[in-house]
């Protein structure tokens, strides 16, 4: 029976191939990419006429948005999603297999507990992405989320989820997305783990003007 590691290292070739097959698109930019959400969606959070919209571009193991999720986000949704002033989505934009995987469980049960999945990995990254067996702490990990080891396995061998974060990668890709993490603010790029100092430089003339 196929485990749980040769799962993953099957996705392993063909996420190479994509990251690949993007690579030249990369050094072109269409704000028109950003306009299009992936096959399962966008899930926003915040008004849907806030006078500013963010996009994050973020990868579940990427330690630099590990770090805006656990230093910055909590500020900036409290201060300017919460508040009726942004709106803000994150998408996915896995840099490795892994991240892949992560996303993929994120999607499996809904859009309701895309955030709810997504803030435990990226708050319990170093206790499953950097570990001798990083497959096993995920599988581990997300049983707090309420998957049993047979649906984990289930999720993961979807290729419809797997297409569906795969499209979204490129379509960042073309937009002009290279490292993670990356913001779209009202469609201007901001690349890294902006603090919230930085946001309120960005924001405020924004929301003034």
């Amino acid at each position: 029976m196929t485990n749980r590691r040769q799962l993953l290292t099957g996705a392993a070739g063909i996420a190479a191939a994509a990251m690949l097959g993007s690579a030249p698109a990369r050094a072109q930019s269409s704000t028109a990419d950003l306009a299009v959400a992936g096959p399962l969606g966008d899930v926003w959070l915040g008004k849907p006429d806030a006078k500013v919209t963010i996009i994050e571009y973020a990868s579940l193991t990427c330690s630099h948005c590990a770090t805006f999720h656990r230093d910055t986000w909590p500020a900036l949704k409290a201060k300017y999603i919460d508040t009726g002033k942004a709106r803000f989505t994150l998408r996915e934009f896995p840099l490795d297999p892994l991240a892949t995987a992560g996303f993929m469980l994120a999607r499996c049960n809904g859009n309701d507990k895309y955030y709810p999945m997504s803030d435990l990995l990226f708050d319990q990254q170093r206790n499953w992405a950097f570990t001798e067996k990083p497959v096993d702490a995920l599988a581990a990990m997300v049983k707090q989320a309420g998957f049993t080891q047979e649906s984990f396995e289930a999720c993961l061998k979807r290729q419809d989820i797997y297409d569906a974060v795969t499209q979204v990668k490129d379509r960042g890709a073309k937009a002009g997305v290279d490292s993670t993490p990356t913001f779209f603010i009202n469609g201007q790029k901001r690349a890294g783990a902006l603090s919230i100092a930085e946001f309120d430089k960005i924001l405020e003339p924004l929301l003034a003007g």
